[in-house]
Protein backbone atom coordinates (compact mmCIF):
# COMPACT_ATOMS: atom_id res chain seq x y z
CA UNK A 1 0.00 0.00 0.00
CA UNK A 2 1.27 3.45 -0.68
CA UNK A 3 -0.15 6.73 1.14
CA UNK A 4 -0.18 9.56 -1.00
CA UNK A 5 -0.54 13.30 0.53
CA UNK A 6 -0.78 16.36 -1.60
CA UNK A 7 -1.51 20.31 -0.86
CA UNK A 8 -2.73 23.00 -3.18
CA UNK A 9 -3.74 26.11 -3.63
CA UNK A 10 -5.19 28.59 -6.38
CA UNK A 11 -3.37 30.20 -9.10
CA UNK A 12 -4.89 33.61 -10.46
CA UNK A 13 -5.91 31.65 -13.48
CA UNK A 14 -8.56 29.86 -11.32
CA UNK A 15 -9.96 33.11 -9.42
CA UNK A 16 -10.18 34.40 -12.71
CA UNK A 17 -13.06 32.34 -13.69
CA UNK A 18 -16.44 32.32 -12.67
CA UNK A 19 -17.43 30.31 -10.21
CA UNK A 20 -20.04 28.60 -13.07
CA UNK A 21 -16.61 28.02 -15.09
CA UNK A 22 -15.34 26.26 -11.82
CA UNK A 23 -18.41 24.66 -11.33
CA UNK A 24 -18.09 23.61 -15.13
CA UNK A 25 -14.48 22.10 -14.62
CA UNK A 26 -15.04 20.22 -12.07
CA UNK A 27 -18.14 18.22 -12.95
CA UNK A 28 -16.14 15.57 -15.36
CA UNK A 29 -14.09 15.01 -12.27
CA UNK A 30 -16.07 13.11 -10.25
CA UNK A 31 -16.50 9.96 -12.48
CA UNK A 32 -13.27 10.11 -13.17
CA UNK A 33 -12.07 10.04 -9.41
CA UNK A 34 -14.91 7.60 -8.74
CA UNK A 35 -13.66 5.44 -11.27
CA UNK A 36 -10.33 5.33 -9.11
CA UNK A 37 -11.85 4.47 -6.34
CA UNK A 38 -13.83 1.10 -8.16
CA UNK A 39 -10.12 0.37 -8.76
CA UNK A 40 -8.60 0.55 -4.98
CA UNK A 41 -8.08 4.20 -4.39
CA UNK A 42 -8.78 5.00 -0.94
CA UNK A 43 -9.78 8.68 -0.03
CA UNK A 44 -8.28 9.13 3.89
CA UNK A 45 -9.58 12.71 3.37
CA UNK A 46 -9.94 15.81 2.57
CA UNK A 47 -9.36 18.79 4.58
CA UNK A 48 -9.05 23.00 4.47
CA UNK A 49 -5.59 23.41 5.98
CA UNK A 50 -6.48 25.68 9.04
CA UNK A 51 -4.89 29.16 9.50
CA UNK A 52 -3.44 28.61 12.36
CA UNK A 53 -1.69 25.56 12.26
CA UNK A 54 2.04 25.55 13.70
CA UNK A 55 4.16 26.11 11.13
CA UNK A 56 1.70 25.72 8.44
CA UNK A 57 3.17 24.81 5.11
CA UNK A 58 1.46 27.78 2.74
CA UNK A 59 -1.34 25.51 0.55
CA UNK A 60 -5.00 25.84 1.29
CA UNK A 61 -6.50 22.52 1.06
CA UNK A 62 -4.80 18.88 2.19
CA UNK A 63 -5.71 15.30 0.12
CA UNK A 64 -4.56 12.28 1.93
CA UNK A 65 -4.83 8.57 0.51
CA UNK A 66 -3.95 5.00 0.37
CA UNK A 67 -3.45 3.52 -3.02
CA UNK A 68 -2.88 -0.19 -3.46
CA UNK A 69 0.74 0.32 -5.23
CA UNK A 70 3.75 2.92 -6.62
CA UNK A 71 1.88 2.00 -10.33
CA UNK A 72 -1.28 3.18 -9.27
CA UNK A 73 -0.08 6.36 -7.65
CA UNK A 74 1.77 7.05 -10.80
CA UNK A 75 -1.33 7.01 -12.34
CA UNK A 76 -3.04 9.05 -10.35
CA UNK A 77 -0.26 11.45 -10.71
CA UNK A 78 -0.73 11.40 -15.08
CA UNK A 79 -4.40 11.15 -14.15
CA UNK A 80 -4.09 14.97 -12.03
CA UNK A 81 -1.68 16.53 -15.04
CA UNK A 82 -4.06 15.52 -17.70
CA UNK A 83 -7.15 17.34 -16.65
CA UNK A 84 -5.13 20.30 -16.11
CA UNK A 85 -4.97 20.69 -12.65
CA UNK A 86 -1.71 22.59 -12.28
CA UNK A 87 -2.81 24.98 -14.81
CA UNK A 88 -5.33 26.35 -12.00
CA UNK A 89 -3.45 25.06 -8.36
CA UNK A 90 0.01 25.18 -7.47
CA UNK A 91 0.75 21.95 -5.95
CA UNK A 92 3.15 19.86 -3.84
CA UNK A 93 3.12 15.94 -3.70
CA UNK A 94 4.49 13.29 -1.01
CA UNK A 95 3.93 9.90 -1.53
CA UNK A 96 5.40 6.61 0.13
CA UNK A 97 5.05 2.84 0.62
CA UNK A 98 2.92 2.68 4.00
CA UNK A 99 5.67 1.77 6.85
CA UNK A 100 5.62 1.38 10.61
CA UNK A 101 6.42 4.37 13.09
CA UNK A 102 9.26 2.51 14.13
CA UNK A 103 10.58 1.33 10.65
CA UNK A 104 10.22 5.56 9.59
CA UNK A 105 11.95 6.40 12.26
CA UNK A 106 14.49 3.81 12.45
CA UNK A 107 15.49 5.52 8.89
CA UNK A 108 15.87 8.83 10.33
CA UNK A 109 18.22 7.62 13.02
CA UNK A 110 20.44 5.60 10.51
CA UNK A 111 20.99 8.76 7.89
Amino acid sequence: MYLFVELWKPKQAWLDLSTAERAAYFEPLGPVIGGLVEQGLEIIGWSINDAVTDMRGDYTYIGAYRMPNLEFAETFEKMVRSVGWYDYFEQINARGPLMAPPDVLGHSIGL
